[in-house]
C-alpha cells in the first residue's frame, strides 16, 4: 500500500550543524556480521577456518521463501522482445515511435547449448535489476551543468524529469505477471547503484519513496517555482518555457509552455509490489559521485543560496579534465573555482534538505519503517551495517541461491571504484561458506571500471583491490554464476573463465540515458549439466509516442525518454549489441 512520507521525517530531517560536521567526517567501509545457511534465513556462524568474519544477512523476501505458484505461460508483453522505442527517420530533433523488438541471442562462450533444454529446465531464481536511476535534484547548487560548455554529455535536457521516469519504470515492473522465459514468479527487485545523483538528502528521499510508494514533490528551494538553468535565459541550455531560440531549440527541441511548473508538480508512486534490495554506487556515496566527503565549504555551498550556472568553454574543459583525469578527489579544484566565481553566481532559495548524506545516513534511511514498502526491512541493509560502518551484505534469493551485494565505491574520491581487503576477505569467506549454493554477486562498478585504488581515508593502510583481482577471486569459486552491475550506462555482457569456475558478468544500461532500460534475469537448471541465465530488457510503462500538450505524470515520463534520445548523439551505443541485450547465457553446472 502506498504511504505518504514527509521530507522532514526523522530519517532524513537535517540539522545544519550536524550535516556540516558529518560531511567533514570520513566514510568508513569495512564489514563484520553473519552468514546465511543455504536453507535458512536466520544468522549462522561461518566455519572456523574462514579467514574473515561472515556477512550480516538481510531478511529474505517472502516471495522467494513461499511455495512456487503455478507458472504462467512464457510471454513477451511489456518487454523489449515485443517492441522498443526508436527515433523516427529524419534529422534534428527526432520523435520516438515503436520499432520491432530485440530477438534473444543464445551465447555459448562458456558452454554449448544442448537441444531439448527448454522442455527440461527448472527455474532457480527470477528477478529484476534496476540500475543508475540517477534521481536528480536539478536545482541543486553543486550541480555541474556548466560543463555543458565543454561537452554535450555533461548536461541532460531531461534532468528535471528523473522522478517521473523512475515511477513509470516501477509501474512497468509491477505490470510484469511473471518472468518472460520461464513464466515463473518474480522473486525480487535489486538496484545496482547510482540511485541518486548529487548524494543529496532530497534525492535519497525521492528514491526511497519511488521504490516504497508515496507522494513526491520533485522540487527543492522555492516551493512555488523552479530555480535552475532551464529558466536562466542562458542559451547553452534548453529553455522549454521560453520562445527564445536557445542552442537546443536550434536543433528542433520544442517550446513547451508550462513544462517547468509541471516538472516540479507532485508525483505519486505506487511503489514496488515485489521485495527490493539496494546496492550503493559512487553517486550515492559521494557528492557528485566523485568528491570525497570532508570539505565543509562545499557542504555549506550545497545548502546555500548561490548557484553558478555558466563557465567559459576553456574553464569548463579544465574542470572536466580535473575530474576525468582523477586530479581532484577531494574537491579542491572545484571549491577554489566556485570561490573565484561568487560574483557570477545567481541567487536561489537555500534548502537544508540538499545537504550531502553520509554512508551511515544512507543505511539508516533504508532502515526507516516509512520506506519499508514491500520489504524487506532495510532492503538488504541491517543494524549490523550501521554498527560496522559497512554497505555490503548477503541475502537469500531462493532455496539454493544467495545474493551478495558489494560496496565497490572508493571513499577516497573519484567515480571509478575498488574494494578493500576486509571486504574482499569477507566475500571469499562467504562464498566458501556457501560452496554448495549458487551465488549471484551484485555491485555498482564493472570489472573494467574498478581501477581506482586510492586508499580509504579511514583505513589508509588497507589495500584497495581492482576489478581484475575481484574477477580472479570470483573465478576461484565454482558456485558463482553471475556478477550483475551497472555504472557504465551501457549494455555489456562478458564471459569469465576462472581458475575453478565460470561466470557471466551482466552490465545493464542506465535509466537516465536513452534507451532507458532495466533487466529481468532468470537462472535455470537445464538438467543436462548446464545452467542458463536468461536476460530480458524492459522499458518504462510510458508510451513510446509523446504528445507535447500532455504534461501529466505519464506524459512527462514519455517526454523523459524522448528528450533523452535527443540529448546526445551516441545514444545507440549505450544500447549495446544484440549479444548484450536479450540473451540466453549458458554455463557449465558446478
Amino acid at each position: 500500500m502506498s504511504r505518504s512520507r514527509s521530507v522532514t521525517s526523522s530519517a532524513l530531517g537535517v540539522d545544519r550543524r550536524t550535516v556540516l560536521a558529518a560531511s567533514a567526517a570520513v566514510s568508513v567501509s569495512v564489514g563484520v556480521g553473519y552468514a546465511l545457511r543455504p536453507t535458512e534465513s536466520q544468522a549462522a556462524s561461518v566455519p572456523a577456518q574462514s579467514p574473515a568474519p561472515a556477512p550480516h544477512t538481510a531478511a529474505s523476501s517472502s516471495a522467494s521463501a513461499s511455495p512456487v505458484a503455478a507458472r504462467l505461460a512464457p510471454y513477451t508483453k511489456g518487454t523489449t522482445l515485443a517492441s522498443v522505442a526508436a527515433p523516427r527517420s529524419g534529422s534534428g530533433y527526432r520523435r520516438l515511435g515503436s520499432a520491432a523488438g530485440w530477438k534473444r541471442v543464445v551465447r555459448g562462450d562458456l558452454a554449448a547449448a544442448k537441444s531439448g533444454r527448454a522442455g527440461r529446465r527448472t527455474t532457480l531464481a527470477a528477478f529484476v535489476q534496476l540500475t543508475d536511476l540517477h534521481l536528480i535534484d536539478s536545482q541543486h547548487p553543486l550541480r555541474l551543468e556548466y560543463l555543458r560548455a565543454a561537452s554535450e554529455i555533461s548536461w541532460r535536457p531531461h534532468e528535471a524529469l528523473t522522478v517521473q521516469g523512475a515511477v513509470s519504470l516501477i509501474e512497468r515492473v509491477n505490470s510484469l505477471r511473471a518472468a518472460p522465459v520461464t513464466g515463473a514468479p518474480l522473486d525480487f527487485v535489486v538496484t545496482t547503484g547510482d540511485n541518486t545523483d548529487n548524494n543529496a538528502h532530497t534525492e535519497l528521499d525521492w528514491y526511497l519513496t519511488v521504490m516504497s510508494g508515496g507522494r513526491i514533490a520533485p522540487n527543492s528551494g522555492d516551493p512555488r517555482r523552479y530555480e535552475g538553468v532551464q529558466n536562466s535565459g542562458i542559451p547553452l541550455y534548453w529553455q522549454p518555457d521560453s520562445t527564445a531560440r536557445d542552442s537546443y531549440k536550434q536543433r528542433g527541441f520544442p517550446h513547451l509552455d508550462g513544462f517547468l511548473a509541471a516538472a516540479i508538480r507532485e508525483v505519486n508512486s505506487p511503489g514496488l509490489t515485489l521485495p527490493w534490495y539496494s546496492t550503493v554506487g559512487n553517486h550515492d556515496a559521494m557528492p557528485l559521485g566523485c568528491y570525497a566527503h570532508g570539505d565543509s565549504w562545499l557542504a555549506e555551498y550545497a545548502v546555500g543560496g548561490r548557484k553558478l550556472m555558466e563557465l567559459t568553454a576553456a574553464e569548463a574543459t579544465r574542470l572536466q579534465q580535473s575530474i576525468s583525469q582523477d586530479r581532484d578527489p577531494r574537491g579542491t579544484v572545484i571549491r577554489d573555482l566556485l570561490k573565484s566565481k561568487t560574483r557570477a553566481m545567481r541567487t536561489v532559495t537555500p534548502d537544508e534538505r540538499r545537504a550531502p548524506y553520509t554512508p551511515a545516513e544512507h543505511v539508516r534511511a533504508h532502515l526507516d519503517p516509512a520506506y519499508q514498502g514491500a520489504g524487506p526491512v532495510g532492503h538488504g541493509y541491517t543494524a549490523g551495517n550501521l554498527a560496522a560502518g559497512t554497505q555490503y551484505y548477503t541475502f537469500k534469493v531462493a532455496e539454493n541461491v544467495i545474493g551478495i551485494s558489494l560496496d565497490t565505491t572508493d571513499p577516497g574520491g573519484h567515480y571509478n571504484g575498488s574494494i578493500g581487503t576486509a571486504q574482499l576477505k569477507w566475500l571469499d569467506a562467504t562464498l566458501r561458506a556457501h560452496k554448495d549454493t549458487y551465488a549471484i554477486v551484485f555491485s555498482h562498478h564493472t570489472s573494467e571500471s574498478m581501477s581506482n585504488t586510492r586508499p580509504d581515508p579511514a583505513h589508509p593502510r588497507e589495500r584497495r583491490h581492482t576489478g581484475a583481482e575481484l574477477t580472479a577471486l570470483l573465478g576461484r569459486h565454482r558456485n558463482v554464476v553471475a556478477w550483475v552491475n551497472g555504472h557504465i550506462h551501457r549494455n555489456d555482457i562478458t564471459p569469465h573463465q576462472g581458475a575453478e569456475g565460470t561466470f557471466w558478468e551482466v552490465s545493464t544500461a542506465s535509466h537516465v540515458e536513452f534507451p532507458q532500460l532495466a533487466r529481468v534475469i532468470e537462472l535455470v537448471d537445464n538438467k543436462d549439466g548446464t545452467l542458463s541465465i536468461h536476460t530480458t530488457l524492459i522499458e518504462s510503462s510510458a508510451p513510446h509516442r509523446t504528445d507535447f500538450t500532455d504534461l501529466s505524470q505519464t506524459g512527462l515520463a514519455a517526454l523523459y525518454r524522448e528528450l533523452s534520445a535527443n540529448a546526445r548523439t551516441d545514444g545507440a551505443r549505450l544500447g549495446g549489441e544484440a549479444k548484450d541485450r536479450n540473451t540466453e547465457l549458458v554455463l557449465k553446472k558446478a
